[in-house]
């Protein structure tokens, strides 16, 4: 386990570390799922060697259920943890209009997801409670595409 960042030692649960091989070359043994739903597992998290406990691809105590939503990114501030924006329209009925509106929303961040920049689609789905305001986890990542006039995102 290469990436060792924290004070206690981290590990994957049901992962021997300490197999006993005389003469022979260690396999990398890593454990990894799918989550369903037609979402695919990052590279990185099946040959990384990050060690994430709230990860939906490398945890087995993390699963997704219930809503999948999709914003945009807007702030990457906190460890593994970023705010997304998701915008949509009002009906007002009595003026016969809509109105903008849009919620900001809470999501972890799996270190398999390298290089996420402000702008950047997010796909998340719902999970169990991670932190206080945290209960959506990231699945997929859409690149921001460059261009265009400053719009309304959704139409």
């Amino acid at each position: 386990m290469a990436e060792q960042t924290e004070k206690a030692f981290q590990k994957q649960i049901g992962i021997f570390q300490n197999a006993k091989l005389i003469g022979k070359k260690k396999a990398a043994s890593r454990w990894y799922k799918d989550v369903g739903l037609g979402f695919k597992t990052p590279r990185e998290a099946i040959e990384g060697h990050y060690i994430d406990k709230k990860c939906p691809f490398t945890s087995s105590t993390v699963s997704i259920r219930g809503r999948i939503l999709s914003g945009v990114v807007v702030s990457i501030k906190m460890k593994r943890t970023l705010i997304i924006r998701r915008e949509y329209l009002h009906y007002i009925k009595k003026y016969n209009r809509y109105e903008k509106r849009h919620k900001n929303l809470a999501a972890h961040v799996s270190p398999a997801f390298i290089g996420i920049q402000i702008g950047d689609q997010v796909t998340v789905g719902q999970c169990r409670p991670l932190a206080k305001t945290v209960r959506f986890n990231v699945l997929k990542v859409t690149k921001k595409v460059e261009g265009g006039s400053k719009q309304f995102a959704k139409f």
